[in-house]
């Protein structure tokens, strides 16, 4: 397989207020973007155990999204703080098991940014085919 044909495999876990809200919207204004992402419904990114993030590259993710509320905006006050904290821990924990921290991309999407929502998922699409496959994938 090239890489023109790879099709990368994107897990999202995105926030039901804002983020979730945000890739809905884009769906119902139609906003094209591409089918690699497997979206993860979490009531705040806050909840996202880092073990989550791990596991989804374990079973073969070739890159992560955590999608929130804007800083400050979060339903449940601090939520996207410590969502920030942790995946800023989670890129050096995947530089150390080898994996390029640019597979794990947080980003923040509120409601009513469908075209933003889109955007990233493009943009994230096309990183993870300029890094290929994940050395994780197929059990490697």
């Amino acid at each position: 397989m090239t890489k023109s044909e790879f099709q990368p495999r994107i897990v999202g876990f995105l926030c039901n207020w804002c983020s979730y809200a945000g890739a809905d919207l884009a769906g119902v204004s139609r906003i094209q973007y591409p089918p690699t992402l497997r979206i993860v419904r979490v009531m705040c990114s806050g909840r996202i155990h880092p073990a989550l993030i791990l596991e989804a590259f374990r079973s073969g993710a070739d890159g992560v999204l955590v999608a929130g509320c804007h800083l400050g905006d979060c339903h449940y006050i601090s939520g996207n703080y410590k969502t920030q904290n942790r995946v800023l821990m989670l890129k050096k924990v995947l530089e150390q098991l080898g994996l390029e921290p640019e597979r794990l991309r947080l980003e923040w999407v509120s409601a009513s940014e469908g075209d933003r929502f889109a955007k990233v998922v493009k943009d994230m699409t096309e990183e993870m085919k300029k890094l290929g496959p994940s050395p994780l994938r197929n059990g490697g």
